[in-house]
């Protein structure tokens, strides 16, 4: 690295942070969806993203601003309500050598959404797909979403008296490969969960709890800060290790380290705090869900994962070049074969 590289803080493709940045935000002061924003920038300086090489998807709420705060010279669309993965599945398969980063919300994607979302997840896109869970329609003044606490009690809404969804457990049963939960105040954690999930050949999704300081961080709340704070349970340490590095790892007793492979030859650590949990066991992540459930404990960390089904490009038998980059003549057939094609019908 020269010398003015390191002065100017550059990262291996002569970007700096703030080349990573976005526009300022209109989020609330405090906001969890701004941390989260802040780490994303972080994270793709550090990974030497190509910002030509990421599309930015996102749907209506609060969270479905904050694509606008981050990776300002990428590619970005926002969205209809709920409609965010299909706008990201339309567009990597138009082009699937990018990858997709889209920000949803519990509203977004918990309610109007839902079936799009478990689509998105079996289909497999090549995504990062992000809820900013706070458990409440923030941008229509608190009324409760598909995430909000049984028995939550609001001024303006009264109680509600539906239980709340799961999204990490309907990301599960939908087919997904790579399914975390973590929580906005956690840094360490989200950054080397956002590394994994970039690295991920498929839908990668993370639950990220992001409390709004303004409907919903009374302490009672599961999705506010002190609760977040208080309560947390991650089940394992983690760390990242790009592709290009030695894997250097401490000496450990058995069942204390896990070491997880992702698709591009980078790997996950995982340092356990719960010895006996296993996120490459489909039914014992769906289990230890329930488990939290009922005990009402906020687990994070990486829930589950299986890197053995192909991603929606490479299941659909996609040519090595995108479509988006085939001239006309490519992808107009010729007439003589329309032709064929017509009569082998009738």
């Amino acid at each position: 690295m020269t010398t003015s590289r390191r002065a100017k803080k550059e990262n291996a493709i002569g970007l700096a942070k703030a080349d990573y940045g976005g526009k300022p935000t209109t989020l609330c002061k405090g906001c969890g969806h701004n941390s989260i924003s802040n780490q994303i920038i972080q994270v793709a300086f550090e990974l030497s993203i190509r910002p030509h090489e990421i599309i930015k998807l996102s749907g209506i709420g609060c969270s479905s601003k904050s694509p606008a705060y981050f990776l300002g010279m990428s590619h970005g669309f926002n969205s209809i309500h709920g409609r965010m993965p299909s706008i990201g599945t339309g567009a990597l398969t138009a082009n699937h050598k990018l990858k997709g980063i889209g920000v949803s919300g519990d509203g977004d994607t918990g309610s109007i959404g839902l079936g799009q979302f478990k689509h998105s997840i079996r289909r497999n896109v090549r995504m990062v797909y992000i809820v900013e869970n706070n458990g409440i329609y923030s941008l229509t003044k608190a009324q409760f979403s598909a995430t909000s606490d049984l028995g939550a009690d609001h001024k303006y809404y009264g109680k509600n008296n539906l239980p709340a969804i799961d999204l990490c457990m309907e990301a599960i049963i939908a087919g997904g490969g790579f399914v975390a939960r973590s929580f906005a105040g956690d840094i360490k954690q989200l950054r080397a969960l956002l590394k994994a999930a970039l690295s991920h050949r498929g839908t990668a999704f993370i639950d990220i709890i992001s409390p709004c300081v303004a409907f919903n961080n009374d302490d009672s709340s599961t999705k506010s800060f002190g609760y977040g704070r208080k309560h947390e349970l991650p089940l394992h340490e983690l760390g990242y290790v790009p592709e290009e590095q030695e894997i250097m790892i401490d000496s450990l007793e058995d069942g204390e380290l896990k070491v997880v492979e992702l698709h591009d030859g980078s790997h996950l650590k995982l340092r356990k705090t719960e010895t006996d949990y296993d996120p490459t066991d489909k039914m014992a992540a769906i289990n230890r869900l329930q488990k939290a459930e009922e005990n009402q404990e906020f687990i994070t960390g990486l829930l589950y994962y299986d890197d053995s089904r192909p991603n929606l490009a490479e299941s659909s038998d996609l040519a090595d070049t995108p479509l988006a980059y085939l001239d006309e003549q490519s992808l107009r057939p010729s007439k003589e074969s329309l032709g064929a094609l017509m009569e082998s019908f009738k």
